[in-house]
């Protein structure tokens, strides 16, 4: 958790890192954001250390790599042991992806992506095993993400200017 709030130079390094973290050098964002790379050299080893930023992933077609077949297997488990449960789902074979639930009985959706259906059954079996109640499974036909837009926008109230800490960044 971040100790103090994030201001409009942090929010928009967020933006522009998620819009495209590859090609956004601490140059490019500078030049975005109007003030040098240094500045947002140490921003971004800031909000790292913070554990903002956690880390860096390639968004994969899956099928264009060879492994047409994505499932999302919704699971059920016991709250107390959630955690504990996606954490081994992340060992079974093919799982890309554990989402948490925060309560009910769905609790733990598993993504799984492999070369075909007999690679999604061994899957299927070692979530069983695991005793993982697995509820329903959909396979996935595409996946349309985008980055949050909100970090960008400024907040009521604040001043365009940079900031104290920004300037003696600088």
């Amino acid at each position: 958790m971040v100790d103090e709030p994030l201001d409009n130079l942090d929010r928009r390094i967020l933006h522009l890192l998620q819009v495209d973290a590859r090609g956004a050098s601490d140059t490019a964002i500078a030049d975005e954001t109007d003030v040098t790379g240094t500045t947002i050299n140490n921003r971004i080893t800031q909000l790292e250390e913070k554990g903002v930023i956690l880390g860096y992933n390639p968004e994969i077609n899956y099928e264009a790599a060879g492994y047409p077949m994505r499932v999302l297997f919704i699971c059920s488990t016991d709250l107390s042991r959630r955690s504990e449960m996606a954490e081994q789902a992340l060992e079974v074979r093919g799982v890309v992806n554990v989402r948490e639930m925060l309560s009910g009985e769905e609790n733990l959706h598993v993504e799984v992506v492999a070369e075909a259906t007999t690679d999604i059954k061994q899957s299927t079996e070692q979530l069983d095993e695991l005793g993982l109640q697995l509820v329903s499974s959909n396979i996935l036909a595409e996946e349309h993400v985008q980055p949050w837009n909100h970090f960008h926008q400024e907040l009521v109230g604040e001043p365009d200017a940079l900031s104290d800490r920004e300037s003696t960044e600088k």
